[in-house]
């Protein structure tokens, strides 16, 4: 058996520490309550902020319920009636306070309990307060930066709409939105817009109508009320919900005055439901009105573009060239005859000087050829091999020379001596010899020719030498009168 040990309550032969107990030894609910109850004694005083829910009044103590104001969590909390009755009319439902409470356990039920010591509201100014600095946290993550915002479509094919039941704010948007557009189509999800429910019902609907393909612009709307009553709009939860959103949202709570943190993170704010319902569908009469404006824009845009290519056209046949097509063959036809003649006339142009520089150089060539100088009475002087003769060295007298003049060739052999004295009848005898000199071109058949009546040639007679000859090349043939 275990005996008890000091300052405890457990009894004696049971596990004095919970880690001790096991199947075959446990606890009685009674030891665990009062091990609680000792546990939660321990604790110190402290100060709780939370919202009343429920408020129960009895003779001498207040029963109430204090909730949490951003999730679904509650205490239990009892007041002296003297306390609360201090408060005065500010303590009701919905409020929300601080409590100054002490943690107690009753052992008997197994609930937890808070003992109010001192109770006071949450002012208003503390609410802004806080407000404030959730607000510059919030837009230092970017929740409320304009470049998140999305576009709302122009023509919805169902609105979906979270407001409270039979409230003005959705009248106000359905009336509205069908005045602008009879075929406009709502879902309608009706919740809490103030309270401690009101987080909780609207981050719920905003879920579930976000869920939906066909809804494509969700409206959160109230109408006006205290600070208080639209306190729940500028909750985190519900500010962080409307962000996740991947549906466009448009905030319409309260007034124009009233700006909850939840018309910053909205995709578009509408001062007031009614304004709500402007945002979210066009004006059909306005849409019908801009509609037979543009029809008539375009219808004049149309026939001014007719009656302007109507001009051009009448402009264009009224031409020449489209009234007479022929015109423009003709034109055409006489630049080709302007053409061809002029490329006829440059061509005769080019052969005339084409011939003419032909003839030139024709005339150069014959004035610069041997022939012309040789028709000069110029002659041409070569040995028996073809080789030319060039100085008076190059022959003697025993050598065969061929002679080119200008109608032909003739063989000759170089002599030296002065020439006999011409007599009577040289005349004649030199015709003679010019006769024979038609001998063969051949220097080497020269000592064979004969004259013209087939007998061979005279005897050349060589006068003798004389200081007064030039060059020992240069010939003569004389004939004598006898073989003339």
């Amino acid at each position: 058996m275990t005996s008890t040990p000091p300052g405890t309550d457990t009894p004696a032969g049971l596990p004095a520490l919970a880690g001790d107990t096991t199947a075959e030894q446990p606890w009685p609910v009674r030891v665990l309550s009062m091990k609680i109850a000792q546990y939660v004694d321990r604790m110190s005083p402290l100060w709780v902020e939370g919202q009343i829910v429920q408020l129960n009044i009895r003779a001498r103590t207040a029963y109430l319920t204090l909730r949490d104001a951003d999730v679904d969590m509650s205490l239990s909390l009892t007041v002296p009636t003297n306390t609360l009755n201090a408060m005065g009319p500010a303590v009701r439902e919905g409020a929300r306070v601080v409590v100054h409470a002490k943690p107690t356990f009753w052992t008997k039920r197994g609930s937890l309990m808070m003992e109010g010591r001192t109770m006071r509201p949450v002012g208003e100014g503390e609410l802004l307060l806080r407000l404030e600095q959730l607000k510059r946290t919030l837009a230092a993550e970017g929740l409320f930066a304009p470049d998140r915002k999305r576009p709302l479509p122009f023509l919805p094919r169902v609105i979906g709409l979270i407001t409270g039941r039979e409230g003005a704010a959705e009248n106000d948007v359905v009336e509205n939105a069908r005045r602008r557009w009879p075929a406009a189509h709502f879902e309608i999800r009706h919740v809490p817009v103030q309270g401690p429910d009101c987080v909780t019902a609207v981050s719920g609907a905003l879920r579930e109508l976000d869920g939906l393909d066909h809804v494509d612009v969700i409206v959160i709307a109230r109408g006006g009320g205290s600070f208080e009553d639209l306190l729940g709009f500028s909750n985190e939860t519900l500010v962080r919900a409307v962000s996740a959103a991947r549906t466009p949202v448009v905030s319409a709570i309260g007034h124009d005055v009233d700006t909850p943190l939840l018309d910053h993170v909205a995709d578009r704010r509408a001062s007031t439901p009614t304004d709500a319902a402007k945002l979210v569908v066009p004006d059909l009469a306005a849409e019908q009105a801009a509609l037979a404006q543009h029809r008539t824009r375009l219808s004049q845009g149309l026939r001014g573009r007719f009656a302007a290519e109507r001009r051009h056209l009448n402009s264009l046949v009224g031409r020449p060239v489209l009234r007479e097509p022929g015109t423009l063959v003709t034109q055409q036809r006489d630049e080709v005859d302007r053409l061809t003649n002029r490329s006829a006339y440059a061509m005769r142009q080019r052969l005339t000087r084409a011939r003419d520089q032909i003839a030139h150089g024709r005339a150069q060539v014959i004035a610069l050829s041997p022939q012309k100088t040789l028709d000069r009475g110029y002659a041409v002087v070569q040995h028996a091999d073809g080789s030319l003769v060039r100085a008076r060295d190059d022959v003697s007298v025993d050598d065969i020379l061929k002679v080119t003049v200008s109608q032909g060739n003739f063989a000759v052999t170089p002599y030296s001596g002065k020439p006999q004295t011409r007599r009577a009848g040289t005349t004649k005898a030199r015709t003679a010899a010019s006769s024979k000199k038609a001998a063969p071109a051949d220097a080497s058949d020269a000592p064979k020719a004969k004259n013209a009546s087939g007998a061979p040639k005279a005897k050349k007679k060589t006068a003798p030498a004389t200081a007064d000859d030039a060059t020992p090349t240069t010939t003569r043939s004389e004939t004598t009168e006898d073989d003339a």
